[in-house]
């Protein structure tokens, strides 16, 4: 008997690991209590009681320090910014936020910045987060938001809703969930209903086996949907520049993506990749080494926006592998081209570190790779900032030390207009009103 592959998944709330995680609790529930009142009627879904609301964020006064706005580029020297409860209530100068401090100088922790720049937390609109560890070093070095890259069993998710609670120990995360590629190795595990999927053979490529797998992520709770038109280029068997996705594939995704709310970043190497995925409508070019002026050009009238990693490119022309060596000497001065290319095109472009697999590098190490491209320092941190909280939908609470906006910060020694590397050693980060410790 054939399995139905077209059936879409089931809703967030009736994945079968979440039955599963909703009886155990209430069996513990009801061990704990003596009573049968967890124990489910056949035929019923066992619900689980739901948590208190996350706590509120820090109350705290920035005293002093040159603050940098990223949107306008205004500076304003001996500035004071006031957060209550996790959100800016004003930032600006020192006579025109003193209601403001008067307002919460009883409650508020007061962090001295004289003498240092006061910048919004950063933005990294690509990175891989899979531990505790990793996510925690990411917020260190001054990330408050990111958007993941995908992970393998949904850690991203997890991680979001940690963060949620503990913002002190996670940045804040748009997740992609599984790759939706055509081979989903140890992923398969990731969710009941990607079990179906193993009888492919010849891998994930049929429109009803895409949507399945957009639709289990979605059904799990991710913000985005990350597929590829190309090969990988951190492997050395693979060539980055082979199809893994057409048009018609990738529109199949999206479509699926957007019924659910959510956007689509595809890995693109090619300028044939890159084209298609833009013609199929995703919301970013991720790498996008050989991008060329035909499709930036199609970016710029849509609204497609440019991470070209180009940290990831550079981390290759240092790998001892030599054919990985190679592949990124090469390929970083042709995207370091593409990047300046797209910039004077008008095409809008997020920084995006690429971390993975343990090693998390400082999105101030993009941010310097964007300078030394050819874009202005101002613009180079708007990639990480303004730009890319733009592209990950924060734009209203990340990007920004304005009133509304989430209180992230980060204090740095160093003028960032005349040194932008002083981005990558932040010398203080504060996380929804909270200081980040080591």
């Amino acid at each position: 008997m054939c399995l139905d592959h077209s059936t879409p998944p089931p809703s967030a709330q009736a994945t079968r690991r979440g039955v599963m995680a909703a009886a155990a609790a209430l069996a513990g529930a009801a061990a704990l209590t003596g009573t049968a009142s967890g124990t489910a009627v056949a035929g019923e879904r066992p619900k689980v009681a739901p948590q208190s609301r996350p706590p509120r964020g820090g109350t705290m006064i920035i005293d002093g320090g040159t603050l940098l706005d990223p949107l306008t580029g205004r500076t304003t020297e001996d500035a004071v910014v006031v957060i209550e409860d996790g959100i800016v209530r004003a930032a600006g100068t020192r006579r025109a936020t003193r209601n403001d401090v008067a307002a919460v100088k009883g409650i508020a922790r007061i962090v001295k910045a004289h003498g240092r720049w006061v910048l919004p937390g950063l933005v990294d609109a690509h990175i891989h987060l899979s531990t505790l560890t990793e996510a925690h070093t990411v917020l260190r070095q001054g990330v408050t938001s990111v958007r993941s890259g995908s992970a393998l069993f949904y850690q991203d998710i997890a991680v979001r809703e940690l963060a949620r609670w503990t913002p002190q120990r996670a940045p804040r995360v748009r997740a992609a969930g599984v790759h939706v590629q055509p081979k989903l190795g140890d992923s398969i595990l990731a969710d009941p209903d990607l079990a179906p999927l193993a009888r492919r053979k010849d891998g994930i490529h049929a429109d009803d086996d895409l949507r399945r797998v957009v639709g289990v992520n979605l059904a799990r709770g991710a913000d985005a949907i990350k597929t590829s038109a190309n090969g990988r280029a951190g492997v050395p068997d693979q060539d980055p520049l082979t199809r893994v996705y057409d048009r018609d594939q990738l529109s199949t995704i999206v479509a699926a993506a957007r019924r659910g709310g959510a956007s689509v970043l595809c890995h693109c190497y090619s300028e044939k990749g890159c084209h298609d995925a833009v013609v199929a409508g995703v919301k970013s070019i991720e790498h996008g080494v050989y991008l060329g002026e035909r499709t930036m050009g199609e970016m710029r009238r849509r609204g497609t926006y440019f991470t070209p990693t180009l940290s990831a490119m550079a981390g290759l022309a240092e790998d001892p592998n030599p054919i990985l060596a190679e592949r990124g000497r090469v390929f970083l001065p042709i995207i370091k081209r593409a990047v300046l290319r797209a910039h004077e095109m008008g095409v809008p472009l997020a920084a995006g570190s690429d971390s993975a697999g343990g090693t998390v590098d400082p999105i101030g190490r993009e941010i310097e790779l964007m300078r030394a491209s050819g874009l202005t320092a101002l613009d180079s941190i708007r990639t990480a900032t303004t730009n890319a909280a733009r592209l990950i939908g924060l734009e209203r609470t990340a990007g920004r030390l304005a009133r509304g906006f989430r209180g992230d910060a980060i204090l740095i020694d160093g003028d960032p207009l005349r040194d932008v590397s002083v981005l990558k050693t932040p010398d203080s980060v504060i996380s929804f009103g909270f200081p980040v410790g080591a």
